[in-house]
C-alpha cells in the first residue's frame, strides 16, 4: 500500500518538499551540534534538559492521546469513530517517530543510546521510558497497517489484532505515566515534586492530541476528498472540552498548593514562569489562551460552530504547547535546587534542529494519511459519512 504515497497531487509533493527542506536544514545542524558537542546549544551545566526534551514531553501526549479514540470504538463499539480511529493511530505513529528523534538529537553521544539496549537497568524510569515508547511505536505501526489493510480487502481486522489493540490502550496511558515519573522522580526539583503530575499529564495530553486530531480533520476535508463527518469531530470536540477543563483545574490546584501552603521552593518557579523570568510573556500567552480556549469550547453552541471550534483547538494546542513544551521543562530547571537562576532560551542550532524533527514527524504524518485516504477514495468511503 505504501506505493500510494509515490502519486500524487501537486499541492501534495509541495508539502512533501517543503518538509524535507526542513529536514534538510535540520539535519545540516545536527552535524554542527555533533561536531561541536552540546555547547552549541542553550543548555548549561544548571540546565541539562532543555527545548529538546521538552518537546519530546509535549509528544509523548500527543501520542497517548490515540487511545481517547481507540477506547470508544474498540471498547464501546462507538462506530462514528470508524473513519477517524486510524487517524489517530497513524497521528500517534508520527508523535512517537518524533519522540525518539528528540531523545536522539539530545544525547551528546548518539551511540549512548546503545547503553540502554546493551546495559539494560530496570530500575532506571529512562529504561522503562525507552521500553514503553518502542513498544506504543509497534503497537500503533502492527494495529494501523492491519486495520487499514483489512479495510482495504473490505474483511474485519484479523482476530489476532484485538489483543494487540486492547493492550495498547493501557499502554498509551502508561507511556505518558512513564515520562511524568522522569520529572516527579527528581526529589531535588521542587517544581516537578507533586503527586498530580501523572494525571495533569494525562489531562493535557487528551485535551492536545485530540484538539491537533479535529484540526488535521478539517484540514482533510479541505484539500483533500476525505471527510471524517461533523458526527465525529464534534465528539472528539467533547473531549477535549472536558479534558482542558481538567487540565486548567488541576494547575490550578498547583498554584494553591505553592502559595496558599506559602512554600518558597514551590513558589520560586512559578515565580520565575509568571513574574521574573524570560518566559513571563510565553506563559501569560498560554494562559490566556487557555482561559480562551474554554469560553469557545465548552458552550455546546460554540463548539458545534466549526469555525470556533477550529480556532479553540488552535488556542488550546499554542497553550498546551507553550506549557509543556516549554515552561515545564525550563520551569523546573530554573530556579536551581540552590536559589539560584540560570537563564535559558534555545539558540539557533537548537530551533533549526526542532524545526527538523517536527518536520520528520509530519511527513511521516503525510505519507500515512495519503496512504490511508487513497485507500478509502478507491472504496469510496472518503466522502461525507451518510
Amino acid at each position: 500500500m505504501l506505493d500510494r504515497a509515490l502519486k500524487g497531487s501537486k499541492g501534495y509533493w509541495t508539502l512533501v518538499i517543503i518538509l524535507l527542506g526542513f529536514i534538510g536544514a535540520g539535519s545540516l545542524a545536527y552535524l554542527h551540534q555533533f561536531n561541536n558537542g552540546l555547547g552549541v546549544t542553550g543548555m548549561s551545566r544548571d540546565v541539562s534538559w532543555g527545548f529538546y526534551i521538552s518537546q519530546f514531553t509535549f509528544l509523548v501526549g500527543v501520542a497517548a492521546s490515540a487511545v481517547m479514540l481507540v477506547i470508544p470504538y474498540y471498547l464501546h463499539n462507538f462506530k462514528k469513530f470508524g473513519r477517524i480511529v486510524i487517524l489517530g493511530e497513524f497521528l500517534a505513529i508520527a508523535s512517537v517517530t518524533m519522540c525518539m528523534t528528540f531523545i536522539f538529537v539530545d544525547m551528546g553521544q548518539p551511540m549512548r543510546i546503545m547503553n540502554v539496549i546493551l546495559f539494560p537497568t530496570p530500575n532506571s524510569i529512562l529504561f522503562w521510558d525507552a521500553t514503553v515508547l518502542n513498544g506504543y511505536l509497534f503497537l500503533n505501526l502492527v494495529i494501523g497497517w492491519a486495520t487499514l489493510h483489512a479495510e482495504k480487502k473490505g474483511v474485519p481486522p484479523p482476530a489476532w489484532s484485538k489483543p494487540l489493540i486492547y493492550l495498547s490502550i493501557p499502554w498509551a496511558v502508561s507511556i505518558h505515566t512513564v515520562t511524568a515519573f522522569l520529572y516527579a522522580g527528581l526529589p531535588g526539583r521542587h517544581f516537578w515534586l507533586t503527586a498530580i503530575l501523572a494525571v495533569r499529564f494525562l489531562a493535557s495530553a487528551f485535551a492536545g492530541g485530540p484538539a491537533l486530531l479535529i484540526l488535521l480533520a478539517l484540514i482533510l476535508r479541505k484539500y483533500t476528498k476525505f471527510d471524517a463527518g461533523k458526527e465525529p469531530i464534534q465528539a472528539v470536540a467533547k473531549i477535549v472540552a472536558y479534558a482542558m477543563c481538567a487540565n486548567v483545574f488541576l494547575i490550578g490546584l498547583e498554584f494553591f498548593t505553592a502559595f496558599y501552603s506559602n512554600i518558597p521552593s514551590h513558589m520560586h518557579a512559578f515565580e520565575f514562569l509568571y513574574a521574573h523570568g524570560n518566559l513571563v510573556p510565553l506563559m501569560w500567552t498560554s494562559t490566556i489562551l487557555a482561559l480562551l480556549s474554554l469560553i469557545l469550547i465548552v458552550p455546546p453552541k460554540m463548539r458545534g460552530n466549526e469555525t470556533i471550534l477550529m480556532w479553540a483547538c488552535i488556542a488550546i494546542f499554542i497553550s498546551l504547547w507553550i506549557d509543556k513544551g516549554f515552561g515545564l521543562v525550563i520551569g523546573g530547571f530554573v530556579p536551581t535546587p540552590f536559589d539560584t537562576v540560570t537563564e535559558y532560551w534555545p539558540t539557533l542550532t537548537e530551533t533549526t534542529i526542532t524545526l527538523g524533527v517536527w518536520a520528520l514527524g509530519f511527513l511521516v504524518l503525510t505519507v500515512l494519511y495519503k496512504v490511508a485516504i487513497s485507500v478509502r477514495e478507491e472504496l469510496g468511503t472518503s466522502g461525507p459519512p451518510k
